[in-house]
């Protein structure tokens, strides 16, 4: 593999029974169907930053990625719950409609918003009790207290849905998402035996990306609720509005995590970069398991599908997945 093609971005995302791997210009997301056969869907990928390029700018990039990575997540979530349901809806019960995923996003977003959102924000108002004094959102120990109940909250949450059978083979997929790219990333032959070499993390991981985001959260949060007095007074209804204000700051601070994420992930040996993605790479033991050699195969088709479409000559003819049946998937 030439040099010039190892510093080609790919990024991925597991999905239900299978993985979504993305590069600057390309998407593809393969998905093992419960009849064992695969399904692989893959089409140009176009950026808002490859359309504006100031976009690509340091400090711009991240909330668009953010942005770019959630609309991208729910299409490959979707089409894996489609692909994985499939053989239940050939045995004639009703396929997954557009209602019922939208349902279960929007329960999903409210869930997130209430547990990691609300929950924390008014616990870490009541803790004031604990020392003392009060506490409001312009009090820099408000805002630390807030950040350890939502990692928290995130640890146990995790945890907890790990014992799900289903999630748990997510979590899997996860891993075989990060060995993979690890492949690559190494310039090694895509094949099941160099990928189960690798370790299940990566510096670059979602998961490493909302802690991340956590602790940047907490400093620009102290700093912006005491310009704003009038938005720092108690009461649910003022709980309610500090919180929506802080979801509406996730795209601003997405920025310098991002530049933290991309920094650390080409520096992992600096010791500054250690201690930001330490609690990333920590957590990842719950989300990123150990795969199977079908796990892998199927993050392996992901990658290798992306490749194809950025004319990568390596990824030439190793397609192993049937031609016929991956076809019929692609625009």
């Amino acid at each position: 593999m030439k040099p010039e093609d190892l510093r080609l971005n790919v990024g991925g995302q597991a999905v239900l029974e299978g993985v979504m791997m993305r590069s600057p210009h390309a998407m593809a997301i393969a998905v093992r169907r419960p009849d064992g056969s695969v399904v692989l869907k893959d089409e140009a990928y176009h950026s808002l930053a490859e359309r504006y390029p100031v976009l690509k700018r340091p400090f711009l990039r991240g909330p668009v990625i953010l942005i770019e990575a959630m609309v991208t997540g729910v299409k490959a979530l979707t089409f894996s719950a489609q692909a994985a349901l499939q053989e239940e809806d050939d045995q004639g019960d009703e396929p997954l409609g557009w209602g019922s995923i939208a349902l279960t996003l929007g329960g999903a977003f409210l869930m997130a918003f209430l547990f990691f959102g609300f929950l924390p924000h008014w616990l870490s108002g009541k803790a004031g009790y604990l020392v003392g004094r009060s506490l409001t959102p312009a009090d820099f120990t408000f805002h630390v207290i807030d950040g350890i109940i939502k990692a928290t909250f995130l640890v146990l949450y995790i945890w907890g849905i790990s014992f799900f059978p289903d999630i748990r083979r997510v979590f899997e997929y996860h891993g075989a998402e990060h060995k993979t790219i690890c492949t690559f990333e190494a310039g090694e032959e895509l094949t099941v035996a160099k990928a189960k070499q690798h370790p299940t993390a990566h510096a670059r991981c979602g998961t490493s990306f909302i802690l991340v985001v956590l602790l940047v959260s907490i400093l620009i949060f102290t700093v912006f609720f005491p310009l704003f007095p009038a938005l720092t007074h108690r009461g649910l209804a003022n709980n309610l509005l500090q919180v929506v204000i802080k979801v509406g700051l996730m795209f601003p601070i997405a920025a310098p995590s991002y530049e933290i994420i991309r920094w650390g992930g080409k520096h992992s040996r600096h010791p500054l970069a250690q201690v930001f993605l330490w609690p990333g790479l920590a957590t990842q033991r719950l989300t990123a398991l150990e795969p199977d050699d079908s796990q892998l195969e199927v993050a392996l088709e992901a990658l290798k599908a992306v490749l194809a479409r950025e004319q990568l000559p390596e990824a030439n003819g190793q397609l192993s997945v049937e031609e016929s049946h991956c076809a019929a998937c692609r625009p």
